[in-house]
């Protein structure tokens, strides 16, 4: 009995000497190297009920309701879990992680599915809640700088199950801290299908200002009680209900220039379109035709471009989403005075169509993996989903995606980049009459103040 006085004692301390599991974290790590770590367990010694809210966050559920994209319904939530595109062709519940069947050339199978980024151990997987679940979470893969992600490894338990190691070492709660980007980008850069495929951004010091000034991901996206501040990417539909932007007032704010001359364009122009002029990632999918690796396993057949290898397109964006089976991207106009005009990458997917309701098919990668057939594919995602009566269909599906990252200041776009009569900006297709295209891209509207800086510089 005075033993476990003693241990509570020694919790309490813990949690009322200052920081605890917080901030540096001191106390924390002298209370994990003397009593080892035992995951969320260990955690809320100090973060009481963390857990808990946890599971309510959209990078355990994969989805959340959504209120900006047309043709959904408000009253569901839609995310990794269960949305259809070309990007992936997939979710969490027809592209379970699981073991695909054996390569009838190798005899050899793998693990395979979308939810290998949640941070649970699949056994407590998307969505789940309860006890066993909140403990199941692996909290260290976000917050340990020490963590070994060769852990981090699906395998089958004594009873057959798929399980998602983690990395629970004593060494690896000893490097307790704020995310990391590795810790991020080990998902967010992998995303769709391998490195700068989705995303097509890569956040290091000679890509990005930011990183350039020592920031990390959560410098900008700064969570409270681990819900993650997201912008408005037009293909990035999951939010935490909590949002960030350049034009905040703890960033840059909405005249963030010296130039008044600058500051006037950032009514109409967003803050990406100018200091984002490339972008990356893949550029096209074909989910229709798989192309056979040297580990005898099949991929979609995709098209990539490095980090910064892509000029980006630029549309007018009111930050609401037209959504329709062969397009997702941004809905705006000039006349919308809530419309800006942004960058954004363009990516194209080659996929499996509904012939008789027009919708696209979802696809289970398993078998395709395995033998390249896709409708096999198919036909395992209908089956899933209860889905009898369909008529599979080759298409295309356009996908605007948010251009956020890769942000430069001295390589941004300048006032001959966009109003050269060969500039970046197709004005007549942005809703310009041609009078005012000519006024647009007509020298007199900057030649004076270039060639002052022009003698500056030289």
């Amino acid at each position: 009995m005075y033993a476990k006085f003693l241990a509570i004692i020694g919790i309490l301390g813990v949690c009322l000497s200052g920081t605890a599991l917080a901030g540096d974290h001191k106390e924390g790590r002298e209370y994990i190297d003397k009593n080892g770590y035992e995951g969320p367990k260990t955690c809320e010694v100090c973060h009481e009920g963390t857990a808990k809210s946890f599971l309510d966050t959209v990078h355990w559920k994969h989805a959340s309701k959504v209120d900006n994209v047309e043709n959904i319904d408000p009253n569901k939530e839609y995310g990794m879990k269960n949305r259809i595109y070309t990007m992936c062709n997939g979710n969490d519940i027809v592209n379970n992680l699981k073991e695909i069947p054996k390569s009838p050339e190798t005899g050899k199978t793998k693990f395979s599915g979308c939810n290998t980024c949640h941070p649970g151990n699949h056994l407590y997987d998307v969505g789940s809640f309860g006890t066993e679940a909140q403990q199941a979470i692996d909290c260290l893969v976000c917050h340990s700088s020490s963590y070994d992600f060769r852990e981090r490894k699906p395998f089958k338990n004594e009873k057959g199950d798929v399980v998602l190691g983690q990395d629970r070492s004593k060494k690896a709660a000893l490097g307790i801290g704020k995310p990391t980007v590795k810790n991020c980008m080990v998902c967010h850069e992998a995303a769709g299908g391998g490195v700068y495929v989705k995303r097509g951004f890569a956040f290091k010091k000679d890509t990005d200002v930011h990183a350039a000034k020592g920031m990390v991901c959560v410098d900008c996206h700064k969570a409270k009680d681990h819900r993650i501040p997201t912008g408005y990417d037009p293909n990035n539909w999951a939010n935490d209900g909590v949002r960030v932007s350049c034009e905040d007032a703890a960033c840059h704010g909405l005249k963030p220039h010296k130039d008044a001359d600058l500051n006037r364009h950032t009514a109409r122009i967003a803050c990406q379109t100018c200091h984002i002029p490339r972008t990356g990632g893949a550029v096209a999918k074909d989910f229709t035709v798989w192309e056979k690796g040297p580990d005898k396993f099949y991929e979609p057949s995709t098209l990539k471009r490095e980090a910064n290898e892509n000029a980006p397109i630029y549309a007018w964006y009111n930050k609401t989403v037209r959504n329709v089976p062969d397009f997702i991207g941004p809905k705006g106009s000039r006349g919308d005075r809530e419309s800006k005009i942004y960058a954004f990458k363009v990516f194209q997917g080659k996929a499996f169509f509904d012939k008789k309701t027009g919708n696209l098919l979802s696809m289970d990668f398993a078998p395709p993996m395995a033998t390249g057939d896709t409708l096999a594919g198919v036909a395992s995602a209908a089956k899933t989903l209860g889905l009898k009566d369909y008529e599979p269909v080759p298409g295309w599906q356009t996908i605007y995606f948010g251009s956020n990252h890769l942000v430069t200041k001295t390589k941004a776009l300048s006032c001959t980049n966009c109003h050269a009569p060969n500039g970046l900006l197709n004005f007549k297709e942005l809703g310009y009459t041609e009078k005012e295209v000519a006024k647009l891209t007509n020298p007199e509207l900057y030649l004076k103040k270039l060639i002052e800086k022009q003698k500056e510089d030289w």
